[in-house]
C-alpha cells in the first residue's frame, strides 16, 4: 500500500515538473477534498437529526473510519481495518448487547457516518498536511451534529493527532487522554516523519491538545520514549509493574478541571495470545479483561475514542482480531452513549 500511494504521490509530482499548470491540479485536489467532507458533512447531519428526532440523548456515538496505514514504520495493513471491525461488529455471531446492556442497534446509541476516503485524496497528490487537515475537519463535522460524539476507527495510530486536535479545538480546550498501547508512540518524528505512527503524541502534547495523558500497557519504551515522557509530563504505566498499578489503573476518574476525556485504544496494547492482528507484536501485554475493567470503572465524560492498529492482513483465518477490535468498539460506545435521567 505504501508503494501504492507514493506512486499517486509522485505520479502528481511528475505532472507539477511537465508544466501542468498547479493551479489546475490545486482546484482538482480542491473538488475532491470537498467533495469527501460533502459526504461525512450530510451523513452526520442525517444522523444527528434522526438522533435529535428520537429524543433522550445526552450523548451518541458515532463512527468515522480512517482507513490510512501509510504512516506506519513497519506494516500498512491497518488501512484495511474499518470495513472489518463493522463487519465483525454487526457478524450475527453475537448479540448487539453491550455488556452494561446499551443496545446498539439503538441509533441513539450507535451511528456510522462512513469513512474519510483517504486513499482517493492521496492519490490526487495531496500531502499530510492537508490530509491531516482533511481528517480534523472530518471530525468537527460529526461534532457539528450534537449530540454525535466521534468514534474513530483506524487506521495507524497517526490518526490520534488530527482526531484529538479536531476535539480538543471544538470543545474549546485540552483533555484528559487515557492511551492504552504497547508503545509511547512519543517519539519526536520517527523515521524523520513528523506524522509517524511511532510520534503522533508528541504532536499531541506539543500542540497542547492534553492536559493529562496516562499512557498504560508500555512494554517497549526505549530511552527517547520515557525522556519523551518526562519531557511532556506523560504518566506512563509500564507492564513491569502492572500488578502493582492495577488498583489505580482500575479506579480512575479522569476529566475534573477539563471538558473532556478521550481514550485511545492501540489493538496491541492487548497480549498477542488475545489479539494476534497487529503489525507490531508484542508479549507481555493486557489481557483484554484487564482492559475492560479500565474501561468499565473510568469515571469520566468521555467525547471522543479511537481504535487503532488493527492489522486484518496479520489476523487468524477465524477473525479472532476483527471480534476483539469490535468489541472494543462496542464497549467504548456504551462509554461515550448517555440518556437523559
Amino acid at each position: 500500500m505504501r508503494n501504492i500511494a507514493r506512486k499517486g504521490i509522485h505520479y502528481w509530482q511528475k505532472l507539477s515538473a511537465a508544466n501542468v499548470p498547479a493551479e489546475l491540479i490545486e482546484n482538482g485536489q480542491n473538488r475532491v477534498i470537498d467533495a469527501s467532507l460533502t459526504l461525512i458533512r450530510e451523513r452526520a447531519k442525517l444522523k444527528g437529526e434522526l438522533v435529535r428526532a428520537l429524543g433522550g440523548a445526552v450523548a451518541s456515538s458515532s463512527l468515522l473510519g480512517v482507513p490510512l496505514g501509510h504512516n506506519s514504520s513497519f506494516l500498512q495493513g491497518p488501512a484495511f481495518a474499518p470495513p472489518r471491525i463493522r463487519e465483525a461488529i454487526w457478524c450475527g455471531s453475537t448479540n448487539a448487547t453491550t455488556e452494561e446492556g446499551k443496545e446498539l442497534n439503538d441509533p441513539r446509541v450507535l451511528t456510522d457516518v462512513g469513512d474519510v476516503p483517504v486513499q482517493e485524496i492521496r492519490d490526487c497528490g495531496v500531502d499530510d498536511d492537508r490530509l491531516m487537515n482533511i481528517i480534523s475537519d472530518s471530525v468537527k463535522l460529526v461534532m457539528e451534529e450534537a449530540p454525535l460524539r466521534p468514534l474513530v476507527l483506524g487506521g495507524d495510530h497517526s490518526i490520534s493527532f488530527p482526531v484529538v486536535r479536531a476535539v480538543s479545538e471544538k470543545i474549546g480546550g485540552p483533555l484528559d487522554i487515557l492511551h492504552l498501547d504497547a508503545h509511547p508512540d512519543i517519539y519526536h518524528a520517527f523515521e524523520g516523519n513528523k506524522y509517524s505512527h511511532a510520534s503522533s503524541f508528541a504532536r499531541i502534547m506539543e500542540g497542547g491538545y492534553a492536559r493529562r495523558l496516562l499512557q498504560v500497557g508500555l512494554r517497549s519504551i526505549n530511552r527517547e520514549g520515557r525522556e519523551q515522557g518526562k519531557r511532556f509530563g506523560v504518566e506512563q504505566y509500564e507492564m513491569r509493574t502492572f500488578s502493582r498499578d492495577r488498583h489505580i489503573l482500575e479506579n480512575l476518574k479522569l476529566g475534573e478541571g477539563v471538558k473532556g476525556v478521550y481514550i485511545s485504544v492501540d489493538v496491541d496494547c492487548l497480549d498477542p495470545a488475545f489479539a494476534p492482528g497487529v503489525s507490531h507484536i508484542e508479549p507481555g501485554g493486557l489481557s483484554f479483561r484487564d482492559v475492560l475493567n479500565i474501561l468499565h470503572n473510568l469515571q469520566a465524560d468521555v467525547v471522543a475514542a479511537d481504535v487503532v492498529e488493527f492489522n486484518p492482513q496479520r489476523d487468524t483465518v477465524d477473525g479472532m482480531t476483527a471480534m476483539v477490535a469490535a468489541k472494543l468498539v462496542r464497549e467504548l460506545t456504551a462509554k461515550i452513549s448517555k440518556f437523559k435521567v
